[in-house]
């Protein structure tokens, strides 16, 4: 249980913390940084997987087509989910990222009701709600939706809901899905490189270092995800996941400087209170299953 909280600490201070990392890179076009992610993200998979030998699975699965069509959906929504959160710090939006992944969940619930008629529980129903108005609040008051924060959320619970039904596991998942992105992202560099528009040929050795680092920054808190799950209870599991956004909305305010002011206080806390009662909710359920 304690090395499972550990691992599940380690994978969300990690995904709190990357828009540090992707603001050191806010010279690097959107597109090359994605595809920079794509394709170190395929080498230090297929690296991890051959160090460990886990691949007995390959055979198997990228021979059946259902396999390719699962993942070539999920990786088409993880690619746009990925464009806009290295946008949207690039454009000095963190505060939005970590609202998209505040009320993630709440979407994850909304969509299991809507799409796989999963019963949603009274408290459940409650925390939708304030999410919800928590959002027209914020809508209200700055003239337009949330979209970052709206489509981060939307395309991350596609994606969930894309991989909950997916036959293979994380690190084998995120390397079809590698391997499904690679030709474009690699046709990409390709092309930019050839009219000398690339940022790492053309920039400096820390900068390629960082371009390099988007596989590790990528696979390594999956990989620590994937053994949290395996050891934790889903619902301490999903009381973890708030680690991430809050670090996120710490780094944006505290280190980048953007603005965080009373409108936007008022309509965060509001979603809070819905973070709230969704954990008081899996905490009692998951006692009530404990009993």
């Amino acid at each position: 249980m304690r090395r499972g909280v550990a691992f599940a600490a380690a994978a969300y201070t990690i995904w709190g913390v990357l828009p540090l990392y992707f603001a050191l890179l806010h010279d690097v076009a959107p597109l090359e940084i994605l595809a920079h992610r794509v394709v170190w993200s395929l080498v230090f998979l297929v690296s991890v997987l051959t160090i460990t030998r886990r691949w007995a699975w390959a055979r198997a699965a990228l021979a059946n087509r259902r396999v390719w069509l699962t993942f070539g959906a999920s990786a088409s929504i993880l690619a746009v989910n990925w464009f806009i959160f290295i946008w949207a710090i690039g454009q000095n939006r963190v505060v939005e990222t970590s609202l998209g992944y505040f009320i993630n969940p709440l979407i994850n619930v909304l969509v299991g009701a809507l799409v796989l008629r999963e019963r949603l529980q009274r408290l459940q129903g409650v925390a939708v709600a304030l999410a919800a108005v928590g959002v027209g609040w914020l809508t209200w008051h700055q003239g337009q939706l949330p979209w970052i924060a709206l489509s981060l959320a939307a395309t991350f619970a596609t994606y969930g809901l894309l991989r909950k039904t997916a036959p293979l596991g994380a690190i084998e998942g995120l390397t079809v899905e590698s391997l499904v992105l690679a030709p474009l992202a690699v046709a990409y560099l390709a092309w930019t490189t050839s009219h000398g528009q690339t940022a790492f040929a053309q920039g400096s050795t820390s900068l390629q270092w960082l371009l390099l680092a988007a596989g590790p920054a990528t696979a390594i808190p999956l990989l620590l995800f994937g053994a949290a799950a395996q050891r934790i209870p889903f619902s301490l599991l999903g009381m973890l996941q708030y680690i991430g956004p809050t670090l996120a909305l710490t780094m944006g305010v505290l280190v980048l400087g953007e603005p965080f002011g009373t409108v936007r206080a008022i309509g965060f806390c509001i979603i809070w209170l819905a973070c709230l009662v969704f954990s008081a909710e899996l905490l009692l359920r998951h006692r009530a299953s404990s009993r």
